[in-house]
Formats: C-alpha cells, sequence, structure tokens
C-alpha cells in the first residue's frame, strides 16, 4: 500500500499546456480559457500553482514549439518543472517539490488527456495523493489509427474523466469537478 500524504495543502499542476501541443488538441480555446480561469482562482484563494512543461527530441527546452500558450502566463514564485516523461513525477522535482509544501491534494489538468494528465494522474494516486481531474480542463488529439479507425478526442477527455471519478485507492480521496464548480480543499466537495 502506498504511503497517505500527511500534508494539509492543495495544489493545481498545470501540465503540458505548450504551443505546439495544444496546436492540433480537440476543444483547445475553451480548454485554455477554463485553465486561465482555474490558475485566477487558485491564485485568488491562494492555492499554489505548480507547470510542467515536456521536453523531447522534437519538442527542445526553449524553442517557440516549448513555450506556454500565450494565455498562460506564469507568476512571480510559481514553480517550473520539466519533464523527458508522460508521467510528471518520473525523474523530476515535482514530488520533493509536493513535500515541502506540504501538498496532500493535487488538482489537474492540461494535456494530452491519454499520455500525459493520465500517466500523471495514475502517479499522484499510487504516491497517496488526493486527486482532482478538473474535467473540463484537459485535452487531447483525435488518434488515427489507419484502415478508417481512429480515437476520437472527446472520447479520451470522457474516459478519463469517468475513471477518476469511479475510481478508488484505499485512503485516498479522487474525482472530478467542472472548473466553475471546484473546491480547492482536500475535503472539498469536489472530491
Amino acid at each position: 500500500m502506498s504511503k497517505i500524504r500527511p500534508g494539509s495543502r492543495s495544489v493545481v499542476l498545470i501540465v503540458d499546456v505548450q504551443v505546439s501541443v495544444m496546436a492540433n488538441a480537440w476543444n483547445a480555446s475553451n480548454v485554455i480559457g477554463n485553465i486561465v480561469r482555474l490558475v485566477e482562482r487558485a491564485r485568488g484563494e491562494g492555492v499554489p500553482v505548480i507547470w510542467i512543461q515536456h521536453e523531447a527530441d522534437d519538442l527542445p527546452r526553449g524553442s517557440p514549439a516549448w513555450q506556454l500558450v500565450p494565455e498562460l502566463v506564469t507568476a512571480a514564485g510559481e514553480q517550473r518543472i520539466d519533464k523527458r516523461f508522460p508521467s510528471a513525477f518520473e525523474e523530476t522535482g515535482l514530488e520533493d517539490c509536493l513535500a515541502e509544501q506540504g501538498v496532500a491534494h493535487i488538482v489537474l489538468a492540461g494535456a494530452q488527456t491519454n499520455w500525459c494528465i493520465r500517466a500523471t494522474a495514475y502517479a499522484a494516486l499510487e504516491r497517496g495523493y488526493d486527486l482532482t481531474l478538473v474535467k473540463d480542463a484537459h485535452t487531447t488529439e483525435t488518434i488515427e489509427l489507419g484502415e478508417g479507425g481512429r480515437l476520437e478526442a472527446s472520447g479520451m477527455v470522457m474516459d478519463l474523466n469517468i475513471a477518476m471519478k469511479w475510481l478508488s485507492y484505499p485512503g485516498r480521496r479522487n474525482g472530478t469537478a467542472m472548473t466553475e464548480e471546484l473546491d480547492f480543499s482536500p475535503a472539498g466537495s469536489s472530491l
């Protein structure tokens, strides 16, 4: 069994809302707008925001494609963490950053639903964090499978929303909430 986090704070984790990641994402403008409102609400309530950015050979750190979308601007003092794997926890300083702040509850938003959001959500739960997935603040791209097959982005978003609502882990709380309904407290109604 995983260690349950003893902290009492919440944090908002914004994953990979970068120019090239969002370029072909489903419902991108609405998702970005919801993330902007989520970040504004978090800052207004004193909830820390941590920004995660993916880098890869085709997405080099510092390149125009690697930058956060223009609508999102980090504030002074907000943590930024670079990653090379789908989970924001793998080979990054995220877990140490969360421990330093006494975080027990992660509010998750960003891209891409079927890769980095899914991997980060499961990694958080497996590490003992409570989790709220902001169901109208994550997105991905439709995947063409060939021979007429395709996985629609909207279906992948819905699938993860359903999983995070009904999945259960011992001693942890997880759930989903719309941006405007979100309660940032670890014991909030969103879980």
